[in-house]
């Protein structure tokens, strides 16, 4: 039985033996993650020099392009290093720091997703008394606090998994220390303490979707009821690219983590591992951008900006 102080790292899966095609694969993800960097940047620099996008729907906006970036450095970056090397090989502490980075941005962003649901009911169900509720403080006590939250998830998540003894071979079947693989990695059942973290936290992650779920049952019937077309619209511009950022981040993220961990991962296992990690953080900012004129009109008024 191998113990934590005895254990010295793991093996990463590749996603090609042949390492032609493991740097063509490592050129994709690296391309994809030049783009959410850029993306990412790009909405966070224009809504911080925009006056007109300093409100609370746009402050959200700022913090979840940050998460993005973290969230996303967290994985492709280790994996394009690794694929140009030829090298799976990634040391202990270095996986214990990407888990906890990993499960600490996707957990802040779902607590962050939920915030900006109930900014986006406030603001269509209560807008007389939008300002008064959604003030500064109450906006940054709620990123305050869903910071706090993806913290102490990542500290449950990622003490409860490397607590368990590791047998070897050390092989985790995924190009990144994906933590239903490190389980499948354990000598015995002492990873019930995990499965309970896991409970846990996929306890609070169905109450955030729920919560997200009733604020739009609520904006809908709201905004259904509007009796001006041009304000349903409006309305609708605000809250439909958050909504799809909402779906596309859960619905990938359930896929999954319900299905069964195999010992022999396929092409499906990893094309879901990369609609998780990349998808998201990569089209969020293209999502956001192209469907809210605002935010289009902001980064035309950028660029014109910087040629004049």
């Amino acid at each position: 039985m191998a113990n934590f102080t005895a254990l010295t790292g793991f093996l990463l899966m590749i996603f090609s033996a042949n390492p032609e095609i493991e740097v063509l694969y490592a050129s994709l993800f690296l391309v994809l993650y030049l783009v959410a960097l850029i993306g990412n940047i790009l909405i966070i620099t224009v809504i911080s020099v925009d006056n007109s996008l300093h409100s609370p729907m746009y402050f959200f906006l700022k913090n979840l392009s940050f998460l993005d970036l973290c969230y996303i450095s967290a994985t492709v970056p280790r994996f394009v290093c690794n694929s140009f090397m030829h090298s799976g090989n990634i040391s202990l502490w270095e996986c214990i720091l990407q888990c906890f980075a990993f499960t600490v941005c996707g957990s802040t962003e779902m607590a962050i997703l939920t915030v900006m649901s109930y900014d986006r009911y406030v603001a269509i169900c209560f807008p007389l008394r939008y300002e008064i509720i959604m003030d500064t403080g109450s906006c940054v006590h709620g990123v305050l606090a869903a910071w706090t939250g993806g913290f102490i998830s990542g500290v449950m998540h990622t003490a409860a998994t490397f607590s368990i003894h590791f047998c070897g071979p050390h092989v985790i079947h995924q190009f990144f220390c994906n933590v239903p693989q490190l389980l499948k990695l354990s000598c015995s059942n002492d990873y019930i303490s995990e499965l309970g973290v896991s409970a846990f936290l996929s306890l609070a992650t169905f109450l955030c979707f729920t919560f997200i779920g009733l604020s739009y049952t609520r904006i809908f019937s709201a905004v259904l009821r509007m009796p001006s077309a041009d304000g349903r619209s409006k309305a609708f511009a605000t809250c439909i690219p958050h909504l799809c950022v909402v779906i596309l981040f859960t619905s990938t993220s359930v896929f999954e983590f319900l299905k069964p961990a195999s010992d022999s991962p396929t092409g499906f296992d990893f094309l879901l591992t990369f609609l998780y990690t990349v998808v998201p953080p990569t089209f969020n900012p293209m999502i956001y951008s192209l469907r809210n004129k605002v935010m289009k009109s902001a980064l035309n008024k950028m660029f014109k900006g910087r040629k004049a």
